[in-house]
């Protein structure tokens, strides 16, 4: 894979999974703290919680993705097709 791909990959994880994480990461904050009031009816700090744990996976995946794609790899060693010295 090549570079552009890869900063492509990454800007595609980010606007898919990392602003969306972010969003649901307020939300759910919002609602553990009690002030999820939809409606005549408010959320259990529960689905707060649960919202929360939801968002921090979708925020590692672009640094995940990131880090997959973007980090340098080792380069091959070359590979010597000499005979071996004879064993003395």
């Amino acid at each position: 894979m090549n570079r552009n791909t890869g900063v492509i990959a990454t800007v595609a994880a980010v606007l898919l999974c990392g602003c969306p994480g972010i969003f649901i990461c307020l939300f759910g904050a919002l609602t553990a703290a009690g002030q999820g009031t939809f409606n005549d009816q408010s959320l259990s700090p529960t689905v707060g919680f649960v919202l929360l744990c939801l968002s921090l996976v979708f925020i590692a995946i672009p640094v995940v993705v990131g880090v997959v794609t973007l980090r340098k790899k080792p380069e091959a060693a070359p590979v010597s097709n000499e005979p071996l010295p004879p064993a003395s």
